[in-house]
């Protein structure tokens, strides 16, 4: 078997996880930070402030972590969450500033036999 068919950019996909939560009282603190907290025990990266990311293999691989981030949803607050494959994903440009800069590494998959 092709691995480029295997493993090709629009099989793998990145899902990310925007998020606005309030943060005014203290029980609205303790649920965001519970939020985030279990959004990395499930692999995901902070991208930005309120944005994280992770990857996965496959498109079953993403909806798994997308029902996972759905059941742990915060009470108030609004949350969006996108999947894009990684060939979308390579076509992103960041800057920091008005100076350019270098895009997250992918995740290496591995192939076991």
């Amino acid at each position: 078997m092709n691995t480029t068919n295997r493993f090709n950019a629009y099989k793998i996909m990145w899902v990310l996880v925007f998020f606005d939560l309030p943060t005014d009282t203290k029980r609205e603190r303790k649920a965001a930070q519970l939020f985030r907290k279990q959004l990395i025990k499930d692999g995901f990266t902070m991208f930005q402030f309120s944005i994280y990311l992770r990857h996965c293999p496959s498109r079953e691989n993403s909806k798994v972590h997308r029902r996972r981030t759905k059941n742990n949803l915060p009470k108030y607050g609004k949350v969006c969450i996108l999947e894009v494959t990684d060939r979308q994903f390579g076509n992103m440009e960041l800057f920091f500033g008005k100076k350019e800069v270098e895009k997250p590494n992918t995740v290496q998959q591995l192939e076991l036999f």
